[in-house]
């Protein structure tokens, strides 16, 4: 881990497809720490939702990391596990991808944030 993020704190951990993963590595978000463990988890097509859920969770417990960003149509295979994260770090971020395009009726923190500053009439 680099000094720098150690003394900040924000690491941004990204679990996506290859695509996502490897655009945001060359925007230099790259970090692998003293265990060797990567802020970012590249998933494959036989990857399970077991392993993007155990993935989801150590990124959670991690102290280091501010943001997950997540592609939706993997955050729709853990959708229970998503929706019941509620604190504010680290703030999970539901981005679009190849395969899928983005769906805002399925994001959970956009349904919060209509729940909060919108009528029930506007609610989905």
């Amino acid at each position: 881990m680099s000094l720098e993020s150690e003394e900040l704190g924000s690491l941004l951990a990204v679990i996506g497809d290859e695509d996502t993963c490897v655009g945001f590595l060359l925007g230099g978000i790259g970090e692998v720490d003293e265990d060797r463990e990567a802020n970012f988890m590249v998933v494959e097509k036989d990857t399970s939702p077991d392993q993007i859920k155990a993935c989801f969770k150590k990124f959670l417990k991690r102290p280091d990391v501010a943001i997950i960003l997540i592609n939706q149509v993997y955050a729709d295979m853990i959708r229970p596990t998503v929706d019941a994260h509620s604190r504010a770090v680290p703030t999970v971020l539901e981005i679009p991808s190849k395969q899928q395009p983005y769906d805002a009726s399925k994001d959970s923190i956009l349904k919060r944030a209509q729940s909060v500053f919108s009528p029930p009439e506007w609610r989905y």
